[in-house]
């Protein structure tokens, strides 16, 4: 078993990779509430993915894993792709952000092609690091539904559960098949052949 500290401090992230992570035989510790928060500076999920476990990873002298992830909207020409966060602001809400994509996207006929991507990393203190990513396609549809998941899950209905969005999803289900999962269970695989 290994033992990871998780670098975000998100609740709906942290519940879910944990979730996985364990489930694949890792003992998954809580980011200490002493290490601040990392900035997104790069422009690239891998590299917001990595500068947040690296630092982790520093601060604690333990292995980290952190993810980044990205919502690519076709008709958007990718956004809000790596600002899918920030997207509405930096002190954006999940409800602002949603807000403002489906604004942007009111007058584009259905089907709304988009896809999540997730890259996760774990950062060793040695200063390696084992990367790994997912995909989930599917569409955006043009109001809220669900009462699961966080983010833009209301509104993202993947090819894969016709007719039900990310938040209509249990836990297990969305875990199994979203692109965090997805993510988490490749890593799990390239960490137990390392």
């Amino acid at each position: 078993m290994s033992d990871v500290v998780l670098a975000t401090a998100n609740p709906h992230k942290a519940a879910e990779i944990s979730a996985v992570l364990h489930a694949a035989g890792f003992s998954v510790l809580p980011r200490p509430v002493d290490v601040p928060d990392v900035h997104e500076t790069a422009d690239t999920l891998e590299g917001n993915a990595f500068l947040k476990a690296r630092a982790v990873s520093e601060a604690t002298g333990m292995a980290s894993v952190a993810d980044d992830t990205g919502l690519f909207v076709d008709a958007l020409g990718g956004r809000p792709g790596v600002n899918s966060a920030r997207y509405a602001g930096d002190t954006a809400s999940d409800a602002d952000n949603v807000a403002r994509l489906l604004g942007e996207l009111a007058d584009v006929a259905a089907p709304r092609r988009a896809h999540f991507r997730t890259v996760i990393v774990v950062a060793y203190p040695d200063g390696t690091s084992v990367t790994a990513d997912g995909e989930l396609v599917g569409q955006i549809i043009d109001a809220p539904r669900g009462g699961e998941g966080f983010g833009y899950d209301p509104v993202f209905e993947p090819d894969e559960t016709p007719g039900r969005t990310l938040a209509e999803l249990s836990a297990e289900e969305k875990n199994r098949r979203s692109h965090r999962g997805r993510a988490l269970a490749a890593l799990a695989r390239i960490v137990a052949e390392k």
